[in-house]
């Protein structure tokens, strides 16, 4: 099904959104940095009174001074109601006694460990067999899965990351392959069932049972499952780039790319309210 212009996402559906799912590298990112137009977009969608959660395959290390903020940087927190990371396996949530963010797991800790031990193993067979490839700069604050990089610093061929991903599944990996990095865990992880987990931690809500009232918004293939399955998603226009090759698209597609075709994805949430 081709992907339709947000345009023609119905005003009665967006008026009726409770919550906004995102991906954060190239749908709210440009280059690494969150544009100043889709941060404010996040604040309107809040302020508004939706709920806001990004969902991404990044290290939930990274994620922490998004969420938190960092006075050393000059950061202020994201204005997010939790940070999904890993491709769902462990994420940032307020703290309900009141002491700021946690960390919560979808596996124990014994679990992890073991899968950290297995995982490094796999790592340096990867970078061996794989010319060209390295683990991901940002895998020191990586908990759950094991990062390659493919487009952020690294330039692998699509040769070269099926290889990857080759190598991981014959390890007994699960493995999702995003805009700039292929992933591989244990466990069978992905955004669209850390979407179910979340919304139950966070909100004790079914999120099946709510879908025409949430949306998506994404622009690779660790997207795809979440493409899959929201009645309401839309692509950043950087999506066209890696459309043919995704199993799944979403139903409509912003103008602009990256973090302006998120801002514009915010308007059209927030002026279908106003009316």
């Amino acid at each position: 099904m081709d992907m339709l212009p947000l345009s023609d996402w119905p005003m009665e559906a967006r008026r009726g959104l409770i919550g906004v799912f995102t991906d954060i590298d190239d749908t709210l990112t440009s280059h690494g940095s969150i544009t100043p137009d889709a941060l404010q977009a996040l604040a309107l969608l809040r302020a508004a009174g939706l709920q806001v959660i990004g969902i991404t395959g990044r290290p939930i290390g990274w994620c922490e001074p998004l969420i938190k903020g960092d006075s050393a940087r000059g950061l202020a927190p994201w204005p997010v109601d939790a940070l999904v990371a890993e491709n769902g396996a462990v994420a940032w949530v307020l703290d309900g006694n009141g002491d700021g963010f946690k960390k919560i797991y979808q596996q124990a800790a014994s679990t992890r460990a073991r899968n950290r031990a297995r995982m490094r193993s796999i790592g340096e067979r990867i970078v061996r067999e794989v010319a060209g490839a390295f683990i991901t700069r940002d895998s020191v604050g990586r908990e759950t899965d094991l990062a390659i990089d493919h487009a952020e610093f690294a330039q692998l061929s699509s040769a070269q990351i099926a290889q990857v991903v080759a190598i991981m599944q014959a390890e007994g990996m699960h493995t999702t392959v995003s805009s700039i990095h292929t992933h591989g865990c244990f466990g069978q992880f992905n955004k669209w069932q850390g979407a179910l987990w979340i919304t139950q931690q966070l909100l004790s809500r079914s999120l099946p049972a709510e879908l025409e009232r949430w949306v998506f918004v994404g622009d690779s293939g660790n997207d795809v499952a979440m493409f899959e399955h929201f009645t309401h998603s839309v692509g950043v226009a950087n999506i066209a780039k890696v459309a043919n090759s995704l199993s799944h698209l979403p139903r409509y597609i912003a103008p602009s790319e990256r973090g302006a075709g998120f801002a514009e994805v915010a308007a059209a949430i927030l002026a279908a309210r106003q009316v």
